[in-house]
Order: structure tokens, then C-alpha cells, then sequence
């Protein structure tokens, strides 16, 4: 069968092979002992011991700290940079002895990475095994104080007949892992794959059976690469972790908006930053837009790092509210430092930088914007605006454009605020 007779879509449907070897066992682990019905009033509530790490991004972004037994699963792109994280993780533990699994790589070649970032001298016990027995009878033998599996689609369980990668393998090698993981108390990472649309790969399930999922996101031919929390049953996921990519490995980013706004110069049109939230934290973003004259009959619009159909509804609130003709234009824009913004606070900033450029007029440099625009031209109010101020007054600007509805107390120091009703006003006051 091709299609599905319940839902109706195509090529969903996938084959498992189940053979049972004895009676069957009910499986069960610590977490499913029946204690009754019990009042939430009469439940204590403990907090959990938390393993500090070297690493303060990823101890941020995973609530402050691995709990032990929890399961987190790390997916990404292939060469994102997933096994060279975790290894570093691994070599600066701060309990001995960390059992890394490696089921894709040779131990020469995960020795050749651990030479070559240095990080730590914490004893890590190298695996080179597919089968989850053999993982789980190393697990119970060494007691580690961390186990990291690389990776889960090559996991394979002696009870079923299936190829590695397929649901059930998954599934059923997950499962034993994290029972295991869950009795001994041993924090569990598993690395996995993702499809090309971009979603885990393997069944839906086990981003359910783990406790944090984080994705791993970025673009190969830039430095830059973001961790996000998609899931954290201990912490929140309003987080993100930014890493640099060096020749000694990943560097956490400190401080990320000085790192992704460069030098520019001041008679450069077509430049404008804005300030976006990523999660709870506030970056100030590049935003470059370049207009030109249509060679072609039908004008090219092309966006990196920020939704196509976002910057054509922009465009036509520019031309139908303001009278900008950019119908025949050819319309380029860039978010710098390879980052993926879907802030819709960025809006004013990406339409000042198309007037910018179809204008030939520079852009204050010591001016930032923080708004969204509506299809009436109107400029709405924004979020966590209190936190965006403060990252701009940091950083040493001293304009701020942004929508006249954001109720603000007291602006930060140094800070002067232009209050906009529409966006045709911006143009005003920026170019007079």
C-alpha cells in the first residue's frame, strides 16, 4: 500500500518486522510502579541535582545543567558540528569516566577530533558498537557519568530482524537505552539524524520518550551556529545557544550581537540593524537590502536568512501605503552572520533598508529599529521591548525607532526614542 486509507497521504506508511523470542515480558521501568492515587497537595517537591558543565552555553540552554538520568537528543545537519560538540562535552566533564559511543566513526577518527580540539583531560571510554546490548552491559559495567551515543539511526537490537534506521529499530533501541539511563541515573545523549525537510528523523515517538530535544541549526559556509531548545521537561525553552566554529573547535559566543554587527561605513546605503528576540535573549541583527533596476521582464526577489513572502508583503505595503514604486525592482536582502531571524519585530528594520537602498540614502549608523509592520502600514508594538532597549544602550546606539504604542517607563541612558505611527513616518524622519 501506497497511501494511507485513514489520513489519504502517500508514502507514509512504513514496515515493521516484530518477531517475539519467548513469552512475552511486560516491560516496565522504575517510573510505572503503582502508588496509588495521591493528592498534588501531598507530593514534595524536589529539585533536581544538576551536573554544572564548562561549557556555560550549553549548561544555560539545558535549564543549568544535565539532570541526572535525563535523555537529551541533539539533532542537525550532517557536518553541522553535532559529534564535535559533544565530544568537547565529553573531554571537559567534570565526572569520571564519560562513555561515548561512536557507531559511525572509527576510533582513529574520533581520536583525531578529541587531538584536535584539546578541551579537558576528563577519561572518555570510547565505544565502537551498534548493538544496544553490548551498550547497555558497557553502561552497567562502567558506572559513567555520562553516556553519548553517535548515533541513534545506527543502533541495532538483536530481538528484531529489520535494518538499522528503521522505526522499530529506533524505537525499540531507544527504549532499552533509556530505561537503562532512567535506573542507573546516568545522563544519556543521543545524537540523531534529520531529514531534508528538516525535522528529526526516525519515529515521532522519541522526541516524546526523552526529556530535552535541542536542534542544531546553521549554515555550513558560515562561522556562526545556534543551538535551540525545541523541548526541556527541567528547564525553559525560550533559549539559544550561539557557537562559533574555530580550527580548535566550537567556541561559545558570549556576546553575540558585537560579534554579528560588523564595521560599516557610514556612506553605505541599504543598511539597517535591528533588534530581534532569539528565544529570551536579545541580539541586534544586520539586515542588507540591495534594489536595483529589473533586467528581466518580471523583477527577482530573494531574501537569505528571512522569509521570501514576509519581504513581498513588505514590498507591497511600501508601494500601496507610501507610494514607493518597487514593483519593477529587483529586491535582494541578506541577513547577515548566517542567521535564520522569523522575528516580526524586524520588519521596520528590513523596510528601512529597502528605502535605504531604492533611495541611494545612508542610514544613520547609530540608529536601530524594532517594529512590526501591518498591512494597513501601521507599525505595531513589539515584545520584551524593555530587554531590547537595554541590548541597544549596551551596544552605544543612541536612536531607537519603534512603534509610539510600546509603553516604556524610562528609556535607558543615552537613548533617544523616535515613536513612529507609520512606516511612511520613518522615511520622514530618517531622510526628512
Amino acid at each position: 500500500m501506497g497511501q494511507c486509507s485513514r489520513c489519504g497521504e502517500w508514502n507514509t506508511i512504513s514496515e515493521e518486522i516484530v518477531e517475539s523470542k519467548g513469552p512475552a515480558k511486560r516491560s516496565g521501568s522504575r517510573l510505572s510502579q503503582k502508588k496509588g492515587v495521591q493528592s498534588i497537595r501531598d507530593i514534595r517537591s524536589a529539585e533536581a541535582d544538576r551536573i554544572l558543565l564548562a561549557d556555560d552555553e550549553f549548561s544555560r540552554l539545558t535549564g543549568g545543567g544535565l539532570v541526572p538520568g535525563s535523555v537529551l537528543l541533539l539533532g542537525g545537519e550532517p557536518g553541522i558540528g553535532k559529534s564535535t560538540l559533544m565530544l568537547q562535552l565529553a573531554l571537559a566533564f567534570p565526572k569520571e569516566p564519560v562513555l561515548y559511543v561512536s557507531g559511525e566513526e572509527s576510533l582513529e577518527q574520533v581520536k583525531m577530533r578529541a587531538e584536535r580540539v584539546a578541551a579537558g583531560a576528563s577519561e572518555v571510554m570510547l565505544l565502537p558498537e551498534t548493538e544496544v546490548d553490548s551498550i547497555v552491559e558497557q553502561m552497567r559495567e562502567l558506572q559513567p557519568g555520562l553516556c553519548i551515543v553517535d548515533s541513534v539511526q545506527t543502533l541495532v537490537s538483536p530481538e528484531l530482524e529489520s535494518a538499522p534506521g528503521t522505526v522499530s529499530q529506533i524505537r525499540e533501541s531507544s527504549h532499552r537505552l533509556i530505561q537503562e539511563a532512567k535506573r542507573q541515573q546516568i545522563p544519556l545523549i543521543l545524537i540523531g539524524h534529520i531529514t531534508k525537510e528538516g525535522q528529526l528523523a526516525g519515529p515521532k515517538v522519541l522526541e516524546h520518550m526523552v526529556d530535552v530535544v535541542l536542534q542544531f541549526e546553521g549554515d555550513r559556509h558560515h562561522i556562526y551556529r545556534l543551538l535551540r531548545s525545541l523541548k526541556n521537561r527541567y528547564g525553559s525553552t525560550a533559549e539559544l545557544g550561539i557557537y562559533e566554529m574555530r580550527q580548535q573547535g566550537l567556541q561559545p559566543v558570549n556576546d553575540p550581537s558585537r560579534a554579528l554587527v560588523g564595521k560599516r561605513d557610514a556612506s553605505l546605503s541599504g543598511v539597517a540593524l535591528g533588534l530581534s528576540m532569539e528565544g529570551a535573549r536579545p541580539l541586534l541583527v544586520e539586515t542588507q537590502a540591495l534594489v536595483s533596476t529589473a533586467v528581466y521582464g518580471t523583477p527577482q526577489r530573494s531574501t537569505t536568512g528571512f522569509d521570501t513572502r514576509r519581504l513581498n508583503m513588505l514590498l507591497a505595503v511600501l508601494e500601496k501605503r507610501c507610494g514607493f514604486r518597487l514593483g519593477t525592482k529587483d529586491v535582494f536582502l541578506n541577513i547577515t552572520g548566517g542567521l535564520r531571524v522569523d522575528d516580526p519585530a524586524l520588519d521596520l528594520a528590513v523596510a528601512c533598508a529597502v528605502l535605504s537602498s531604492g533611495e541611494d540614502l545612508p542610514i544613520d549608523t547609530h540608529a536601530v529599529f524594532c517594529g512590526e509592520i501591518g498591512l494597513g502600514g501601521e507599525i505595531r508594538p513589539v515584545s520584551h521591548i524593555d530587554r531590547r532597549l537595554s541590548e541597544a544602550a549596551k551596544l552605544g546606539y543612541t536612536s531607537v525607532y519603534l512603534s509610539e504604542q510600546n509603553a516604556i517607563d524610562k528609556a535607558p541612558k543615552g537613548v533617544k526614542l523616535h515613536h513612529l505611527k507609520r512606516v511612511d513616518e520613518a522615511f520622514g524622519q530618517l531622510f526628512g
